[in-house]
């Protein structure tokens, strides 16, 4: 896996200290009662970690988008 893009939905919204391990991903409203986190991660093992940092703090994950680049 090279550097892909990916959308993440949560539900609610997030605590700073959250937000930080997010480095390079831009974090903005969803719907109503939603967060989205757009970024792009190195490899598969960075997407799983943040993943599994979102599930240690209880956050419920709504989705998560490949976005495809110019090239997929």
């Amino acid at each position: 896996m090279s550097v892909e893009r990916f959308d993440i939905v949560v539900r609610g919204e997030l605590a700073p200290m959250i937000v930080e391990e997010f480095v390079g991903f831009e974090v903005v409203p969803g719907h109503p009662g939603s967060t989205r986190l757009l970024g792009t991660v190195p490899d598969q093992a960075r997407l799983v970690g943040l993943l599994d940092l979102l599930r240690g703090f209880d956050v419920e994950i709504e989705s998560v988008t490949h976005v495809p680049g110019r090239d997929d």
